[in-house]
């Protein structure tokens, strides 16, 4: 997976790549040949008493090594604008994936796993690329040049190369194959901490309201505990490599000048010749070091592109039709045919042919206990989920065939954990229309009850709203979120226990001035409360996926059983408090 990420996002940066490789050739030449002139200084220069050649020679080093410096600036520039591009690309990506999952692919993955995919993961892979450029381009060039130029100095030594760069590919290898579990391993355990972390900060107020404070520290600490134990696992053998190389380099050293004297005593080799046969040596085996380090990220940035490829080839089980078909009217008249839903791997559908007609200009509400399967039914409207079974249409269109903006832009939702997103109220609010009008945004507030809070906020609707609407409380929240689907003026509204946070004075009168509003729009209501629904123009009661009961207030009870179980137990709620 790590070559098909690659191949795929680095084909724009071809031409940067190639500039890399161009500069890292020329600079790295230019540091190989450095080691030769100091070479014939030595033997040329000082055993001969030449001044000028000494100075000759030393001004043409010093030119190679602006040239090598000029190049080698060139190409950490190339390779670092192509590493951002590249990174910020598949962020990008697997930002668009992400927005185009479907509530499934959403809880199949988790929320902290796709955070971590879409930050850690990408930036793992993104310093692979950064190195590469830098290292990884110049390591063969390096060696073989190095092995070039180390064979024109004394071809009697070269059985040394032989020797130390295989002993060192194959100590740092045994090293690296234990480190490449416990890197995969480290981005299961950093998934953990994130999970751990995001629910504690999420669930702060119900942590401090249940004093649960140590038993949540005891979590992080394990969570946080785990990921230590791996990373000082990989850190242990990481910590290996570099005196295992430093033991090679220096034993190699060691050897080049005992069996060099040698040969410069036998008159087959001279002292200049022995110099750069040993910098040719350090700087192949520097190479190798530095092709056994990029060996290192390239285990944990692979296991990180399996977790981004995983993403990224994840299809949505909500797809947008091949060809969407046009609805022939536009009045929201919204239909289930047989509809039923069935979780991946359940044993039992959540759902089971579920009919029934909203119309517009009329109010539809649906009610039944916990776990009724409420909500899956309203969110297979605006395909949140995709029924398994009959179908669901607006305006006579099976909503799966329905282009997804198009079917968007016709329902106003007001989800049953209302979210409001960092910034203002105005900004909250014109989700619903980019568009809208100040005027527009206190009409809506005004509809939902909103306003004399909104009022009451240091700067109306110019006032801080934080992440998640966490500084307003849970009725605040509701109401703004409802606000902002008036705002949108569609032509079916979901309210999906909507109300619940509200009390009774404040529902009755929002819901009295909603009704004019939605007039000539289709109105489904999710709640729990049968005084929110008691007006309905008709009621459909929900029990175990399956409905049981249709018709108004009045006629359910005198029909339905378990509508009037809910109202009695509601009734005897209401007695008793």
């Amino acid at each position: 997976m790590l070559i098909r990420l690659l191949r795929g996002y680095l084909r724009p940066y071809s031409r940067p790549l190639l500039a890399v490789v161009a500069l890292q050739l020329v600079g790295t030449v230019a540091a190989l040949y450095l080691p030769s002139l100091n070479a014939d200084i030595i033997d040329l220069g000082i055993a001969r008493g030449d001044t000028g050649y000494i100075l000759g020679t030393g001004g043409w080093m010093l030119l190679v090594t602006l040239a090598q410096v000029a190049c080698s600036v060139g190409a950490v520039w190339f390779g670092a604008r192509t590493a951002m591009g590249f990174g910020a690309d598949v962020r990008a990506a697997v930002f668009h994936r992400v927005g185009g999952f479907s509530a499934r692919e959403v809880n199949r993955f988790g929320a902290p796993s796709l955070i971590t995919r879409s930050t850690n993961d990408v930036q793992q892979v993104q310093m692979l690329v950064l190195l590469s450029c830098t290292m990884l381009v110049s390591a063969p060039i390096m060696c073989v040049g190095g092995i070039v130029f180390a064979l024109r100095e004394d071809v009697g030594l070269s059985w040394l190369v032989a020797v130390s760069v295989p002993a060192l590919v194959v100590a740092i290898g045994l090293i690296i194959v234990r480190m490449v579990p416990q890197f995969r391993l480290m981005q299961v355990r950093i998934d953990a901490v994130n999970r751990v972390l995001r629910e504690q900060i999420t669930g702060i107020r119900v942590v401090r309201a249940f004093v649960r404070e140590p038993l949540e520290t005891e979590r992080f600490g394990e969570a946080n505990t785990g990921v230590t134990e791996v990373a000082i696992r990989a850190g242990r053998l990481q910590a290996l490599i570099f005196p295992v190389v430093m033991l090679l380099l220096n034993v190699s050293s060691v050897a080049v000048l005992w069996f060099g004297a040698e040969r410069i005593g036998a008159g087959q080799m001279q002292i200049g010749a022995l110099t750069a046969f040993l910098q040719y040596l350090l700087q192949i085996l520097m190479a190798v070091m530095m092709a056994t380090f990029m060996a290192i990220m390239i285990p944990r940035a692979a296991v990180c592109a399996d977790r981004i490829g995983e993403v990224l080839d994840t299809e949505s089980s909500v797809a947008p039709p091949a060809r969407p078909t046009a609805p022939a009217r536009s009045d929201g008249l919204l239909e289930f045919d047989r509809a039923g839903f069935t979780y991946p791997g359940a044993a039992a559908p959540v759902l089971r042919e579920v009919s029934f007609t909203a119309r517009p200009g009329g109010t539809t509400a649906i009610i039944g206990s916990t776990g009724a399967g409420k909500t899956t039914l309203l969110s297979m409207v605006p395909r949140l989920f995709d029924a398994t079974a009959g179908a669901v249409r607006v305006d006579g269109v099976d909503v799966r065939e329905l282009d997804p903006e198009v079917l968007w832009r016709r329902i106003g939702l007001v989800p049953q954990r209302p979210f409001l997103f960092s910034g203002t109220v105005a900004t909250n609010l014109r989700y619903g229309d980019p568009d809208a009008s100040d005027d527009a945004l206190w009409a809506a507030l005004e509809i939902a009850q909103a306003a004399d809070f909104v009022r009451a906020m240091e700067g109306g609707l110019d006032a801080p709203i934080s992440q998640g609407g966490t500084n307003v409380s849970g009725g605040q929240r509701q109401r703004l979120a409802i606000a902002r689907a008036l705002v949108r003026k569609p032509e079916i509204y979901l309210f999906d226990d909507s109300f619940s946070a509200l009390d009774l004075a404040t529902d009755a009168r929002l819901r009295a001035a909603l009704a004019p509003v939605t007039a000539t729009a289709t109105v489904v209501i999710v709640a729990q409360r049968v005084s929110t629904i008691s007006g309905a123009d008709r009621i459909v009661v929900l029990e175990d996926g399956a409905v049981v009961g249709m018709g108004r207030h009045e006629e359910l009870l005198e029909t339905c059983p378990t509508y009037v179980e809910i109202v009695e137990s509601q009734l005897s709620a209401e007695v008793g408090a």
